[in-house]
């Protein structure tokens, strides 16, 4: 699938799936890779075209949204329908911990 298609799909299809099996999260955010950027180094070796973030107010949330998107007969919908665009072999998920510097707090120090 070209990358016209695979953000046409994304936004125009899957998020619009997911925001109806579960709430949506405090930030659902697609930034996708912009191939050919002279700023990307390494592009050719680059192994995807998206990172996806999920903002949850707390574990609790999160594992409430989880266990929407994974219920028995929704997990397999969500699973059938990524396979139509990703390559789940592909596919990682992990939690982080975010740490934001900004020009305000950077001065203050």
């Amino acid at each position: 699938m070209d990358l016209r298609d695979f953000v046409d799909y994304y936004e125009n299809k899957h998020v619009p799936f997911i925001c109806s099996l579960a709430p949506v999260p405090a930030v659902y955010k697609r930034s996708y890779l912009k191939r050919g950027d002279a700023l990307n180094m390494e592009d050719g070796a680059i192994g995807f075209d998206v990172v996806t973030e999920t903002v949850f107010p707390d574990r609790a949330a999160l594992q409430a949204w989880l266990g929407k998107i994974f219920e028995p007969g929704t997990r397999e919908r969500v699973v059938a329908d990524e396979e139509k665009f990703l390559d789940r072999s592909r596919y990682w998920a992990y939690v982080v911990e975010e740490r934001v510097t900004s020009e305000s707090s950077a001065s203050n120090r």
